[in-house]
């Protein structure tokens, strides 16, 4: 990636390869949140200044907007994700019996951060949210914040981290919605972390003013944390947005909604990442997972066949046709911390083979395509 004053600090290009890593993770996502039974949706990067007045980003946020003039009428870039699903659930009536009702998102959104605090992709003006809001009912509370800790482990654990910590933060002095409804969600995040048999550490008068939450610090291989997952209960925007749905009594109720994210920005995820693995990414997401080396140039042709086989399989695959040496290239192949090179020669032509050289193993002669593929394929699947 590459940030520069020229073109705006804090706006980063993604290259090829990151931006590779980061189509797997959205993939990942994406599938994980289907499978729980989230409705993705998708907003404009920018709305009118009303939505904003609604929603009180003009009031609170406004320092931290981009705004755009449209003909004289104020319209500002989005900083948060969150109108546009209360939008999207105001678009019909709900019944109580249709509830709980998930919204999830992968939405990118523009933060006028101050200069001094921008580093590299860890705070950036554009960043990509996996924002998702829950509605539901009281009694449902509980039970929706222990499947979304169910996500929060499951996540974790994919992505090889060993150490994580949960933090529940209470009202403080200045909050909005009735002390009740504090001590309702307060007392449903804490009973949600216990079936789960996780612990946690009570940050009190540490909430934002608008409903109390979970945080997962996560410690990274160099013992380094980072705040990445927040489970928060929200009384504000519900309320602002005239979020509402159709009970049992035929009267309308506010539901319960629950802002959520697991990766939080996920430029910032994949940098925590790269420095988890220090660089020596997992085979599913590595963003080159074969690089193929012929030895001559005379073993170009079937390196390329080799290439063609191993995309028909969905295995990202590029080969080395440089003029460099076959030493250097292999140096280099390992340098970049690819997790296999594969060397073709006269030999692995005639016999319709790859020699196999693994991350910290020896060379594996004689290998037949088809079987290696079954192996990378296998590896991929398993989040390996």
């Amino acid at each position: 990636f590459d940030t520069a004053e020229e073109w705006g600090p804090g706006m980063p290009l993604i290259y090829p390869k990151g931006a590779i890593i980061l189509d797997v993770l959205k993939d990942f996502w994406t599938k994980e949140h289907r499978k729980a039974g989230y409705e993705l949706v998708q907003t404009p990067h920018v709305f009118k200044e009303i939505v904003w007045q609604t929603s009180g980003h003009t009031e609170y946020f406004i320092e931290h907007m981009f705004p755009v003039d449209l003909k004289g009428e104020q319209w500002y870039i989005k900083p948060m994700n969150c109108p546009g699903h209360m939008m999207i659930y105001n678009r019909r009536a709900y019944s109580y019996r249709e509830l709980p009702v998930r919204i999830g998102e992968m939405g990118t959104v523009y933060r006028n951060e101050l200069s001094g605090t921008l580093h590299g992709l860890f705070r950036i003006r554009s960043f990509t949210q996996d924002d998702a809001h829950i509605f539901m009912l009281p009694d449902q509370l509980e039970d929706e914040i222990v499947k979304v800790i169910e996500i929060v482990e499951h996540f974790y654990k994919t992505f090889g981290f060993q150490e994580w910590e949960y933090f529940i933060s209470t009202k403080p002095d200045k909050a909005i919605g009735t002390d009740e409804g504090w001590e309702h969600a307060t007392k449903a995040l804490m009973k949600a972390l216990e079936r789960a048999n996780l612990t946690f550490k009570i940050k009190e008068g540490e909430g934002v003013f608008y409903g109390p939450k979970i945080d997962v610090d996560v410690k990274d291989a160099l013992g380094r944390k980072w705040q990445l997952s927040t489970i928060q209960v929200d009384f504000n925007l519900p309320d602002r947005f005239n979020i509402n749905y159709l009970g049992e009594d035929g009267q309308k109720h506010t539901p319960y909604v629950i802002h959520r994210v697991i990766y939080g920005a996920i430029e910032r995820f994949l940098a925590i990442l790269v420095e988890n693995y220090a660089g020596k990414m997992p085979i599913w997401l590595s963003p080159v997972q074969v690089i193929v080396i012929p030895i001559t140039d005379q073993h170009i042709d079937y390196a390329k066949q080799v290439v063609e086989n191993l995309f028909k399989a969905d295995i990202r695959a590029e080969a080395d046709l440089s003029g460099e040496r076959m030493e250097y290239k292999i140096r280099q192949a390992t340098l970049h911390k690819i997790p296999f090179i594969l060397n073709v020669g006269d030999k692995e032509i005639e016999a319709k083979t790859v020699a196999v050289r693994s991350r910290g193993n020896k060379v594996e002669f004689g290998v037949k395509i088809p079987e290696f593929i079954v192996k990378v394929r296998k590896l991929i699947e398993n989040y390996e």
